[in-house]
């Protein structure tokens, strides 16, 4: 039979796509004992020799893991089925050759770590991150992907993530970036989704829950959820078109878990011990908050230094104190925002932040773009050796959260209206119209230009040159009583400087490093002493250590016995004010806020 020409192009289309296609499949008959079974099939192959990898990194993640130490059982055939050869360069790496332009893999898999970045297999769940799940050949990172994922009816799981349906339980990537960025969760979980306006297109936004708890807890945290997504949309005025319409928050609150969130373009990884009838119903509303925000910031508002994301070593940027510090800002924000926590809970929340990167010995050696550079070494990274985080390092999170905070309120006293109206709003919304919507990659110059575009030169330059080139701190006093909250020190407790636990003989052993300047770093004392006596006396067994100094003032000594390498010392400490300060609303004082500042609070917290 001869085929109009048009049909047959259609055809020949149709089968060149096919074979442009890298295909799994994943089973998961041994879930029992944590593994599941892989095969693959890529086709097409033109290279003699075709390189095999797992990844070392997972978007989001900014440090090394190594996943390939988790396969075993690697089998490579041709497309007669017959063995082909496998060597093994590195760790990581298999190459495979003697093919006849295709090769089928298998291999088996163990997983047991459900978090943002691992897998974990087991009769709950097969719970997927794709780095850590499926090997990938480099060269053939733009084909389309399509996996079949063989759910145990048995267990009735079911399959969600922000791939695409092929049909039955098959879904597809265009490409192996979103591939990897493409976390799934298959098990029994039940599911809520709702619409959201944005720009006249209605987009989905779904939140699946694996958990062990009812249909109603799901029913009142999900409205939890939408308040925290309309909040985050109004800082934006909008949210992104995502890529097939659908957002899906895959939240796994389980005790097998790991507690844990990880952002990815259209769906984030909620992970936690924490169930929704134990506390988990408040206190995992940070993490959504957080990854939510993501879609903005990091995901699409992208650092060029993150852009691609490379899955063979570390990936580091100067911009996360941007990234996921003024996102860390707006988690707490946005839960006050949408009425999920109170006023005065916020803002006296902000203690214990501000306490850490005020208090720090850190900013003597790095400024935020530096701390921001350390994340391959604290972003869940493995090392054995000891370090001296105590005194050299911020956490970027943190570090950039104070920042957003001293940015919002600095712009929010702004000379022009206009700018001071919408405070740290305005610039996001700027950011995302320049750098977001556009998918644009940014670098630190782009933020300083579009700061000083938006609020001036002058202002622009100060906070860039003074906070983020620098490691100055800004006036927090004055800028936190222009909204009416009192920034207080109580300079008659008395500090020591260390956290000390008890060992089995009902001694103090000191914790964590003493921080630079503190009374115990200046009296030598070490991490790992063993305090056995003070002034004399016992260690005091029945309290902790820092309840126990509330006794004395400040100014006295403290005569502490202790040991060190099994061999007894002794040091002569000064106690020393205590260095932390509380942040409290200004009804608490006299005078109280003004309507000026009370009317700024109002426009900052979004209080009616």
């Amino acid at each position: 039979m001869k085929f109009p020409i048009f049909v047959f192009l259609l055809f020949f289309a149709d089968i060149t796509a096919s074979a442009q296609t890298n295909s799994y499949e994943i089973s998961f008959e041994n879930a029992v004992h944590h593994e599941a079974e892989i095969k693959g099939q890529f086709t097409e192959l033109k290279s003699d020799t075709i390189v095999f990898r797992m990844a070392r990194s997972s978007p989001g993640r900014y440090a090394i893991h190594e996943f390939a130490k988790n396969v075993y059982a690697l089998k490579a055939t041709d497309g007669q089925g017959t063995p082909l050869t496998i060597t093994r360069p590195s760790p990581y790496q298999w190459n495979i050759s003697g093919h006849d332009g295709i090769v089928n893999i298998s291999y088996t898999l163990f997983a047991d770590r459900g978090d943002g970045t691992y897998s974990q297999i087991d009769e709950t769940h097969a719970h997927l991150n794709i780095p850590a799940t499926f090997m990938y050949a480099p060269e053939l990172n733009k084909r389309k992907i399509e996996v079949d994922f063989k759910v145990r009816e048995d267990l009735d799981w079911k399959i969600a993530t922000q791939m695409p349906l092929v049909s039955g339980t098959t879904y597809t990537a265009p490409d192996l970036q979103y591939f990897m960025d493409s976390p799934v969760e298959i098990s029994d979980f039940q599911m809520r989704e709702f619409e959201v306006d944005t720009n006249g297109s209605a987009l989905k936004v779904q939140f699946v829950l694996h958990h062990n708890g009812t249909e109603a807890e799901l029913d009142t945290y999900f409205e939890k959820v939408k308040k925290i997504v309309l909040s985050q949309r109004e800082v934006f005025d909008e949210l992104p078109d995502f890529d097939y319409g659908t957002y899906t928050f895959l939240a796994c609150y389980l005790p097998n878990a790991s507690g844990d969130g990880m952002e990815h373009r259209n769906s984030t990884v909620l992970t936690s011990t924490r169930a929704l009838s134990e506390g988990g119903m408040q206190n995992n509303l940070g993490t959504v908050s957080h990854e939510f925000f993501h879609i903005w910031n990091v995901e699409r508002i992208r650092p060029k230094s993150l852009q691609p994301f490379d899955f063979s070593q570390a990936n580091m940027s100067g911009a996360l104190w941007f990234a996921e510090g003024f996102t860390s800002y707006y988690t707490g924000l946005t839960l006050r925002r949408a009425g999920l926590i109170a006023p005065e809970e916020y803002i006296e929340g902000l203690s214990k932040t501000f306490n850490y990167v005020w208090n720090s010995p850190g900013r003597q050696f790095f400024n935020p773009i530096e701390m921001s550079y350390q994340a391959p070494f604290v972003d869940a990274a493995s090392s054995i050796d000891p370090t001296n985080r105590e005194n050299t390092f911020i956490s970027y999170y943190s570090y950039g959260s104070m920042l957003g905070l001293a940015l919002d309120l600095s712009l929010r006293n702004h000379s022009n209206s206009t700018v001071a109206e919408d405070g740290l709003d305005g610039f996001m919304k700027k950011v995302w119209q320049i750098y977001g919507k556009s998918e644009t990659p940014y670098t630190l110059e782009d933020l300083h230009n579009t700061l000083n575009e938006h609020a001036g030169g002058d202002f622009g330059d100060r906070f860039f040159n003074r906070y983020i080139y620098r490691s100055g701190m800004p006036d927090y006093e004055s800028l936190l009583e222009s909204v009416g909250a009192v920034l207080q020190q109580d300079s008659d407790n008395p500090y020591i400087g260390i956290a000390t636990e008890l060992d089995g003989d009902g001694n103090g052993v000191v914790k964590t490093n003493p921080q630079v300047g503190t009374p115990a770093y200046e009296a030598n004392l070490d991490k790992g002493d063993v305090i056995t006596s003070i002034n004399g006396n016992s260690f005091p067994t029945g309290q902790e250590l820092e309840a126990f100094i509330d006794q004395f003032k400040v100014g006295n000594t403290l005569d502490i016995s202790f040991e060190r390498n099994e061999k007894a010392k002794t040091a002569s400490v000064v106690l020393q004010p205590d260095p932390a300060y509380s942040i409290q609303l200004g009804e608490t004082t006299d005078k109280g806020p003004s309507e000026k500042q009370l009317k700024r609070r109002k426009d900052w917290l979004k209080i009616d």
